[in-house]
């Protein structure tokens, strides 16, 4: 009952509903919890309450259960419960728990860099001997006199041999190091062996523990900010916060919590992985959220499109995260608020990260992917994230959805208690959908996907899709600057390659031709 009582007073708000929520908080803090899926529910709310706190006090004892997970889960542990539940990757990185994945290549060099104590090789998951079989050869000599010919080769004991009582995944990892091809390969090679890696992590990097670190918190005394409340299009064109660029080794801070953060969750995001420390930005955007965005290096830049990526805190917790993909004046975005915070201002942190990316990238055009929306995204149907969008003022871009659209909203205007059927949802979801501030070019990009670019170059066998342009009818000021915007895609900062093709009308016509 005390779990569905907080459950309701966390968004309600006022001198009253704190002191009760307080009064809540001291009542669990006393409880044993021997159900894994309470104890979940518990560790949920906590959360919650720490990212949106009424006042001082409630953000105090929530922060203080938290920091006792590892002991209750220690007291699970130790009666034989079965922990399951709390590994599952909706709910994983709770105190006092590990995460055991096929980690990318770039991931488990940067564990293993950063906290080499705490991971290492999974080998009750692994099922893959027979990729073993073309790697481990070049770091073991006489393996290729046993693996192609002999059956159960004890592939655990060649390592530990081979390692010398050395930590084994450092080992590995140090033999892929001296491996004298290009790091890509070596990613490759190492990706190959679908290996299992096990991280239990410090408190700090846990789901439970991380923070940013922040002066001074926001204390909820009113209603929350509710969708109704945000006008996407006054937002976007208003002035952006100030956004302020970190020094390398904010910088490098700022990354490390945002890999921690998406590790833990069984997450990779291209731009957290892959994302350059010279080039990270900060923005304040008030009632305690905090915006970090993320470039890359230019070696590890998409050929055509710019990658910007975003962490998002609220009062120093993880909240949600976000990525663009931007090409002249249109950026893909796609946008994650963590399921934990979903009835916290979820329009108005997405309308304002927003802002930003508009400000700082340039575009003025925001395009969602269907899988954002729930295509073949069971996550995206129960949540009702076409709706979220489309009273946004997004619109779907294949005419049928969007004249499905209508129909549905015409039913709920008119018919009282009426919701959007889990089997309509799907079919909505089939469609990209669609922001425009600038209605000048409203429809330029509704075909638009940067895969048909890519056919269309595969199948003309070209180098690039610079190739496939008709530059012979090009004027030489045209061709100049695309020279420029070709030089651009490696300039410190893809906001410039972005300024300079929006400059650039020709090219933007036959991009969109290209893709559509």
């Amino acid at each position: 009952m005390s779990l569905n009582q907080l459950d309701k007073l966390k968004t309600e708000f006022g001198p009253k509903q704190g002191k009760r929520v307080e009064a809540l908080l001291g009542r669990l803090s006393r409880r044993t919890f021997r159900d894994p899926e309470a104890l979940i529910r518990f560790h949920e709310l906590l959360l919650f309450l720490r990212a949106y706190p009424h006042n001082a006090s409630v953000a105090r004892l929530a922060e203080a259960q938290l920091r006792t997970f590892s002991k209750r889960i220690s007291l699970l542990r130790d009666r034989d419960i079965d922990l399951t539940s709390l590994e599952y990757p909706e709910v994983s990185g709770i105190a006092g728990l590990s995460v055991t994945d096929t980690f990318s290549y770039y991931i488990v060099r940067w564990l293993a860099r950063k906290y080499p104590a705490q991971v290492a090789l999974d080998w009750e998951w692994f099922e893959s001997e027979n990729r073993l079989a073309e790697t481990w050869p070049r770091f073991m000599p006489l393996l290729e006199d046993d693996a192609p010919i002999e059956a159960n080769v004890p592939y655990v004991e060649w390592l530990t041999a081979a390692s010398g009582g050395r930590p084994e995944l450092r080992w590995l990892l140090e033999q892929f190091d001296q491996l004298s091809k290009p790091e890509k390969e070596k990613a490759e090679l190492y990706d190959s062996q679908q290996l299992y890696v096990r991280w239990t992590p410090r408190f700090r990097s846990t789901r439970t523990g991380l923070r940013l670190n922040t002066s001074k918190l926001f204390f909820h005394d009113g209603p929350l900010i509710q969708r109704r409340d945000i006008r996407l299009n006054e937002v976007l064109d208003g002035p952006p916060p100030e956004l302020r660029k970190l020094t390398l080794k904010e910088g490098e801070k700022a990354l490390d919590l945002a890999r921690e953060g998406s590790t833990i969750r069984y997450r990779e995001l291209y731009g957290f992985t892959h994302g350059d420390p010279r080039h990270v930005y900060h923005a304040a955007l008030g009632r305690g959220v905090e915006l970090f965005v993320f470039g890359l290096p230019a070696e590890k830049r998409l050929p055509l499109r710019a990658v910007h990526s975003a962490t998002i805190y609220k009062n120093g917790v993880p909240v949600g995260y976000f990525e663009g993909l931007s090409l002249f004046e249109r950026m893909e975005s796609g946008f994650n608020l963590y399921y934990t915070f979903r009835e916290g201002e979820t329009a108005w942190l997405y309308a304002w990260t927003l802002n930003v990316m508009r400000h700082f990238a340039g575009v003025t055009t925001f395009a969602i992917d269907p899988y954002q929306i729930g295509y073949e995204n069971e996550e995206g149907i129960a949540s009702g994230a076409f709706w979220f969008y489309r009273k946004l003022g997004f619109r779907p871009v294949r005419r049928e959805v969007l004249e499905l659209v209508e129909k549905e909203e015409q039913r709920i205007a008119t018919r009282s208690g009426y919701r959007t059927s889990a089997r309509t949802l799907k079919r909505l979801a089939e469609s990209p959908m669609i922001f425009e501030l600038n209605k000048e070019h409203a429809g330029d990009w509704d075909r638009f996907q940067v895969r048909k670019v890519g056919f269309k170059t595969a199948r003309q066998k070209a180098k690039d899709f610079t190739e496939l342009l008709n530059l012979k009818s090009w004027s030489a000021d045209e061709k100049g600057l695309l020279e420029r915007i070709v030089r651009a895609k490696s300039s410190a900062e893809e906001t410039t390659y972005l300024r300079l093709m929006r400059r650039h009308e020709r090219l933007r016509r036959e991009i969109i031709n290209l893709g559509s």
